[in-house]
């Protein structure tokens, strides 16, 4: 079984479809993807690149047809749970710095469920610390912990390690997805990834 990683960061909506979607083919395939945090600010600052928001805007016609686009996708696999966020777009450094912490206290899977619920289901502005705390106690996390280690230079240089890695292997956005070394950019390649998982 090839090893599969999903490199993601919170504030993409694609990452979150992906993510719905991921269950889907780890039953059909077998394999399991690996979650690795990753900072997008920080992946756009190493590659040169911006958000779309910033590189689509003035572009005619282009933005609807990227939701169209995003309706569709939502439509094949029968997704119910998206929202957009009024929010958008938000800082996610100290929410991915949270993912970092969930790994170290045992609670990382939950961790990114829930978090994700915050941000694209039920939508929240989780780069106010104050609502982001309040999320953590929503979800029955212990939020001063979390705040805490958010702080630890041990958590912030682990994202920072993870962003420059992925970097390093060609990531310049998310979501981003490598079955072995092979690298998948995007939820509409989510067929490739489990056409190169069943390869193996």
């Amino acid at each position: 079984m090839p090893r599969v990683e999903f490199h993601f960061d919170f504030g993409s909506p694609n990452a979150y479809l992906a993510h719905l979607v991921v269950p889907e083919i780890e039953r059909r395939t077998g394999a399991k993807f690996l979650y690795v945090p990753v900072l997008l600010g920080g992946v756009f600052k190493l590659t040169n690149n911006r958000s779309p928001a910033e590189s689509l805007a003035g572009i005619k016609n282009k933005v609807e047809y990227e939701w169209l686009e995003t309706e569709r996708f939502v439509a094949r696999h029968g997704i119910t749970r998206f929202r957009r966020n009024p929010f958008f777009p938000i800082n996610t450094l100290t929410i991915m710095r949270g993912a970092i912490a969930a790994q170290k206290l045992g609670v990382f899977e939950r961790y990114v469920d829930e978090m994700y619920r915050h941000m694209w289901f039920e939508p929240k502005k989780l780069d106010d610390s104050e609502v982001w705390r309040a999320a953590l106690d929503e979800s029955g996390f212990d939020a001063p912990r979390f705040a805490e280690l958010v702080q630890d230079a041990a958590v912030k240089a682990r994202l920072l390690e993870n962003t420059q890695r992925t970097v390093d292997r060609g990531t310049f956005g998310s979501p981003t997805f490598f079955v072995d070394d092979e690298i998948f950019f995007g939820k509409d390649r989510l067929r490739d990834v489990e056409e190169m998982i069943l390869s193996e």
